[in-house]
């Protein structure tokens, strides 16, 4: 082990800038014990779920623990892929292309890029550990939402801050707090859209289909929704030679309470039966396909499209690692970088 203080790690201090991009989390199997530690530990995150702990334990563990991880599991089966959940795989190749891009940029600086998940693993505690082994004194983490939400950015803050609570040593961190109206990420947006409809006829109506949340978020504070709504209208606007009509909706609720609108899925419903016979949906609010694009779009929301009256529906996958997306990124470390 490297000890802090001594003449190597001082040097290396000097010339690499660590870059930790943070995604949501997955199953380490699609087995329902995997599936269900897992949303244990998701779903007991109060920046997750906000209802008072003592209630929300007993609904989590009496009822949702009981029941959702065989459904859950089931669809993970669905999507599965060699390497694991198509999230694990996807951000693991968006480091890899990350680490060759900025290696052969002429942006200034040395940069070592890994990532970690909020919830399962590779974990923020150990990541965070092998940088500090590895000398690393400057830190830039990308968490990988590009609406920020209290229930997803700000649980990555609470996670860093709280590992580094026992750190003796914490290097200087700048974390992205969120990316949705950089040019660099609208365009990789954009490319992506117009590069399928290269391959498949445009739509008669596009949809941008953004996780959803709680109203009562929005309604305390949360910017969420009004940045959701500002990368559709940058999207929009960058689109708009394209003739084709773009609207915004919210998909994966869950529970009772009111939750942003409208929902993905009557809206394809209702468009089908308003005789719009051919849409697409792409996701702008995910940086790689997951569970909530392959199964719940894909799959289960073109099932509620065809089942309704509609004809033609395409998936747009989300940007995952392809080259504009890793340029987006690399525009970010470059900002993230100024001054050091």
């Amino acid at each position: 082990m490297k000890y802090f203080g001594t003449r190597e790690t001082v040097e290396s201090s000097k010339s690499t800038i660590g870059v930790l991009l943070i995604n949501l989390g997955s199953p380490t199997e699609n087995d329902t014990k995997s599936v269900r530690r897992y949303l244990k530990e998701f779903l007991s995150d109060p920046r997750v779920v906000e209802l008072p702990r003592v209630l929300w334990w007993l609904i989590l563990n009496g009822v949702i623990l009981r029941f959702r991880p065989s459904r859950s599991a089931r669809n993970y089966q669905k999507i599965w892929m060699e390497g694991g959940s198509p999230l694990l795989v996807y951000t693991k190749e968006q480091a890899r292309k990350l680490q060759e891009s900025v290696d052969k940029s002429s942006v200034a600086g040395t940069y070592s890029v890994d990532f970690a998940m909020r919830y399962g693993a590779p974990s923020i505690l150990g990541k965070l550990r092998q940088i500090q082994e590895a000398g690393i004194r400057k830190l830039i983490i990308i968490p990988l939402y590009p609406q920020y939400s209290c229930s997803t950015t700000a649980a990555v803050y609470d996670e860093v801050t709280r590992v580094y609570q026992s750190f003796r040593w914490v290097p200087e961190v700048r974390m992205v707090t969120s990316y949705y109206q950089t040019p660099a990420f609208i365009n990789a947006c954009c490319e992506q859209i117009r590069g399928y409809w290269q391959e498949n006829q445009k739509p008669d109506k596009l949809y941008l289909s953004y996780h959803g949340t709680p109203v009562s978020y929005r309604d305390k504070g949360d910017p969420y929704y009004d940045q959701c709504l500002e990368t559709s209208r940058l999207i929009i606007e960058q689109l708009e030679s394209e003739n084709v009509d773009i609207d915004t909706t919210f998909q994966s609720r869950f529970g009772r309470e009111p939750w942003l609108e409208p929902y993905t899925d009557m809206t394809l419903s209702q468009a089908a039966k308003d005789q719009i016979s051919n849409v697409q949906v792409f996701c702008p609010g995910f940086a790689s396909d997951c569970l909530e694009t392959l199964e719940e779009i894909a799959m289960e929301n073109r099932d509620v499209f065809m089942e309704a009256g509609g004809q033609n529906f395409g998936f747009i996958p989300c940007l995952n690692a392809n080259t504009e997306h890793i340029k987006a990124f690399e525009d970010i470390i470059e900002q993230q970088s100024m001054g050091w």
